[in-house]
């Protein structure tokens, strides 16, 4: 599938800011399901200092600076991504032993996915989150059932509603009101899976989706989203990895049938341990009492090979 993003993100000013910088995680990565046809990042007024680098998890990302007064500020990218289905894992390993290989041994080597197993900003793992897991996790299940067990059981009693949470709201919150939006959702499973000492890790992105029957889709209705990645240790090597294993997608907020996990109308843009280290735009400004801000994502499949049409600025 060849999908088209655009994502607009706009802050208006009042009193203008006299100086700015910013770190931004919009750049899609190149992924053994996703191939990258084109990405343009255009931000207005022009930076005085742009830098891309990749960030400690790989994911590409964006550092701007702004030094001359400004009443707004718009970011735009657009993307034009070719997607495919993800492959069935093979994989049998029950949880126990997989939160085995993160237990802490002298001399034990260094694995890339154990940071993962630990708390992060809005990650607090807890007895809490541990026995609301425990339903799913009975001795000896694999951690591939166990893990989309979870996965419903949070789609199931958890109601998606927006306007009820914010960005900083602890996952213990959400769990006790068990309501929230994507995020939270994913919050939960993760402080969830790391309370048993298991890896997951928090992936952002976004998913294409279905105007009502009869109507159009509406350019910038859409949203980002975000759903959980969790480790099984013994998933045959991939090419250029260092040895076997691998990380397995699970949606907790749409929790499809089957096998669960995401599919080719899902595109990944960064993943960390949390919303903390992949939030799409944040910085620092000098001088502005308040602002607005507006924030449009349109996901839409495309067929000719181009970028997507320009989005509007407003």
């Amino acid at each position: 599938m060849r999908l088209a993003v655009t994502h607009d993100t706009r802050y208006d000013y009042q009193p203008p800011v006299a100086t700015a910088r910013h770190l931004i995680h919009l750049i899609p990565p190149h992924t053994p399901r996703q191939t990258v046809r084109d990405h343009r990042l255009e931000v207005s007024p022009t930076p005085t200092v742009r830098r891309d680098e990749a960030d400690v998890y790989g994911n590409q990302r964006s550092m701007i600076e702004l030094d001359r007064p400004h009443d707004g500020l718009l970011v735009r990218a657009r993307s034009l991504i070719d997607t495919s289905v993800p492959p069935l894992p093979e994989s049998s390993m029950a949880w126990e032993a997989a939160r085995e290989a993160f237990r802490y041994r002298a001399e034990q080597p260094y694995h890339a996915a154990s940071e993962f197993v630990f708390p992060s900003v809005y990650v607090h793992p807890g007895d809490g989150f541990a026995a609301y897991a425990r339903g799913c996790f009975t001795p000896g299940r694999p951690l591939i059932e166990a893990g989309r067990a979870l996965m419903h059981q949070v789609h199931n009693e958890f109601t998606y509603r927006a306007h009820v949470t914010e960005i900083n709201t602890p996952a213990a919150l959400a769990l006790q009101r068990r309501e929230g939006v994507c995020q939270d959702f994913a919050h939960v499973m993760l402080a969830c899976l790391r309370s048993l000492g298991l890896a997951a890790r928090y992936v952002s992105g976004y998913l294409l989706t279905q105007p009502p029957p009869g109507m159009p889709r509406l350019v910038g209705s859409d949203a980002s989203h975000a759903w959980v990645s969790v480790y099984l240790p013994d998933l045959p090597a991939q090419p250029g990895s260092d040895g076997p294993g691998g990380w397995y997608d699970l949606d907790p907020t749409n929790a499809r049938d089957g096998w669960g996990t995401p599919g080719e109308d899902f595109v990944r843009l960064a993943i960390g341990r949390d919303y903390a280290d992949v939030s799409p735009l944040r910085g620092v400004i000098n001088g502005a009492g308040q602002h607005r801000l507006h924030v449009g994502v349109t996901v839409e499949p495309y067929e000719a090979d181009q970028l997507p049409p320009e989005s509007p600025a407003s």
